[in-house]
């Protein structure tokens, strides 16, 4: 948690990852392509003090994980969102079982979200059942650009993409979480297309669709499609870092999400390891919408509150201490003339 002028925070992180890019585990260049534009992202937007060397950015281990996140960053819990990109890493990017072994040494700590295929088909469709049962899932991790076989993306709308969010609703796993963002080398642009979004956000409305990066290069196409989705949520992942380099342009990013959605449907994510949280919640709790953007109202510490962690703690039945909630609004008495 996080405390500063009397208001104390708690903290969901709700997106990081443990991944394993070290050369032994490339299967290709593109291995290293991915790794390098993830590293360009990380230098390219994180504060100078913020900055990690190139070999340590290649793999973090659970250690540094820990530390990074609850002893240092402030973190109360934090959902692993893995991508499994077997195409580029011979063992897979987001490791699997070193992840799943911390949220079983930690319990109350972090949540292990899954992923799925389906252009795997009915072979995927059998593993998901398996993995849920051993997982305990409550969501997954969507990437719909990464690459099988000769395909390089499939779309949430098509035929076994829906017989994989079939059996998610039967087996209780809720939360979907989709890469919907900025590329990633060599991943194809248009293959993260939100439009596919409105699509299944319509014909799956006990599931909810958390897109990662808020839609990032397109946040129009999001607000326009979240604003008539009630089950439509905002992953600031990506966003969040902005607030560092491009304090305006983030402004702008919040402000729109404030003002299409509610501050009911937007989550904290640091996307660690790309950034770590410490810095990113000490910005965010200190941050403002600027004077010459009135067209944005300014950010209230409860809003805060709920963004860094109450809406993912509800999300995922985290137990919040009862001092950390909100205290319930009084309504207002209505005078009669």
């Amino acid at each position: 948690m996080y405390s500063k002028d009397g208001e104390t925070y708690f903290i969901v992180d709700a997106h990081v990852a443990l991944w394993d890019a070290r050369p032994e585990n490339q299967r290709n260049i593109h291995g290293k392509q991915f790794i390098d534009c993830f590293y360009d992202y990380h230098r390219n937007l994180s504060p100078e003090s913020e900055v990690w060397p190139y070999e340590d950015y290649l793999y973090q281990g659970g250690e540094r994980l820990v530390r990074d996140l609850f002893e240092n960053g402030y973190v109360d819990h934090a959902i692993f969102q893995p991508a499994h990109l077997g195409a580029f890493y011979n063992n897979g990017f987001g490791q699997t079982e070193e992840a799943f072994a911390l949220t079983q040494k930690h319990p109350g700590k972090l949540t292990y979200n899954h992923n799925f295929d389906p252009r795997l088909e009915q072979a995927g469709l059998d593993q998901l059942r398996r993995d849920a049962e051993r997982f305990g899932l409550k969501g997954v991790k969507l990437y719909t650009a990464e690459w099988q076989g000769d395909s390089r993306g499939y779309k949430l709308d098509e035929k076994w993409t829906y017989k994989y969010l079939e059996a998610c609703q039967e087996l209780g796993i809720k939360n979907i979480h989709v890469h919907k963002g900025p590329t990633i080398r060599p991943l194809d642009r248009d293959a993260f297309d939100v439009a596919d979004v409105d699509h299944v956000a319509t014909d799956f409305t006990e599931l909810n669709f958390i897109v990662e990066h808020c839609g990032l290069p397109r946040l129009e196409d999001f607000c326009w499609i979240a604003t008539q989705e009630p089950n439509v949520h905002a992953g600031l992942a990506v966003a969040m870092p902005f607030i560092h380099t491009r304090p305006k342009y983030f402004a702008q990013i919040i402000g729109e999400l404030l003002y299409w959605l509610d501050e009911d449907r937007i989550q904290f994510s640091s996307d660690y390891a790309i950034w770590t949280p410490k810095w990113l919640v000490e910005r965010f709790v200190d941050f403002q919408i600027p004077e010459d953007l009135p067209e944005y109202a300014p950010l209230t510490v409860n809003q805060k509150k709920k963004i860094l962690g109450l809406n993912a703690a509800a999300m995922y039945d985290i137990p919040v201490p009862a001092e950390l909630q909100l205290a319930p609004v009084e309504p207002q008495a209505v005078s009669v003339a």
